[in-house]
């Protein structure tokens, strides 16, 4: 029979997602929720102690027994079951840590509890785009392309205007977007690359070169900007070097500000824990939500008609049958 604490374990596994602050290591995040678990893990109703029945001797007057002694039967705990004896049921719990964001940017960082590591494995490995918003600062360029770096030059940035930065900004989406289809490892001129670009799943296979697939500005007031970025295999150190270039296009020179993520696949924003809800009662609400989603989401591809639904699992099982491998490129496991 499962405990409480075993029960609620089961509950925790799965995918989630939490909000890292600017500053603060991802591996002290990781830490910090896992002690906050194994605190409501431990805290969980401990079942009752089992029972067993121990002969206790009592003393008896002389009168009633020659040797002054009288045994009874009694139902006792047993108390090398006592959770002081034997000590927490849970001392360490496994949190994985998704695609890692260094200790000077901020935003989603998806974690995964128990069993949920093997699909945080399986969700890291697929071609998944994340959302970034980048603060740039024109006028200064520095030894690690961040504004707290080695200042090695300063220029002028009157000269800059709102069109010239989105003419670079296209230029930079156009270059990637002949990246991306160079990585992609798949016959443009097919007809499954255009399968793979309509439902979004055109991108390099494995580990490739970061990609830009989406870039704009959303505020432009010199010498602050701040853009938005859609990308694929990414760093964050290379993102500060898109904002140095970004500037170096400009003949200007321009440093990052920061750096936070908005969107990792299909967790954003509104889906992350601030540090307040690191706890084991609003994780498990945020797996729940999560899987309420992910059936949602399957449910709405279902097709409804059964004849047709009939008819499209026989032709795509026939061509499975013919072009196995090629089925199998266009399938995310």
């Amino acid at each position: 029979m499962a405990t409480p604490s075993i029960r609620m374990f089961r509950r925790l596994e799965g995918l989630f997602c939490v909000y890292k602050p600017s500053g603060v290591h991802w591996k002290l995040v990781r830490d910090t929720i896992e002690t906050n678990l194994l605190k409501g893990l431990d805290a969980a109703p401990s079942q009752p102690l089992p029972q067993e029945v121990r002969f206790l001797a009592h003393p008896v007057s002389e009168t009633e027994a020659p040797k002054g002694l009288a045994l009874s039967a009694a139902s006792v705990p047993v108390l090398s079951k006592h959770p002081l004896v034997t000590g927490p049921e849970f001392q360490h719990i496994r949190v994985g840590v998704g695609h890692r964001l260094d200790a000077f940017s901020s935003g989603v960082l998806v974690l995964a509890v128990g069993n949920g590591n093997k699909a945080l494995n399986d969700f890291c490995r697929t071609r998944v785009t994340r959302g970034y918003t980048l603060e740039g600062e024109f006028g200064t360029a520095t030894d690690d392309f961040s504004h707290t770096g080695r200042v090695v030059e300063r220029s002028t940035y009157g000269h800059i205007t709102q069109d010239k930065m989105d003419r670079v900004l296209a230029m930079l989406e156009g270059a990637n977007q002949k990246a991306l289809l160079m990585y992609s490892n798949v016959d443009m001129r097919s007809q499954e690359a255009y399968e793979m670009a309509v439902h979004g799943l055109l991108g390099p296979e494995g580990k490739s070169q970061p990609i830009l697939t989406g870039l704009r500005c959303v505020h432009f007031q010199p010498p602050n900007f701040t853009l938005e970025v859609q990308c694929l295999n990414e760093t964050q150190k290379y993102l500060r070097k898109v904002v140095h270039e970004i500037g170096l296009e400009l003949r200007s020179t321009a440093a990052c500000k920061g750096v936070r993520r908005t969107r990792d696949g299909p967790f954003t924003l509104q889906d992350a824990l601030i540090h307040h809800h690191w706890t084991a009662s609003d994780v498990i609400q945020a797996i729940r939500q999560y899987h309420s989603k992910k059936d949602q989401k399957y449910s709405h591809t279902q097709i409804k008609d059964p004849a047709f639904q009939s008819t499209e699992e026989s032709t795509t099982t026939t061509r499975c049958n013919e072009t196995g491998d090629e089925a199998a490129v266009g399938t995310i496991k």
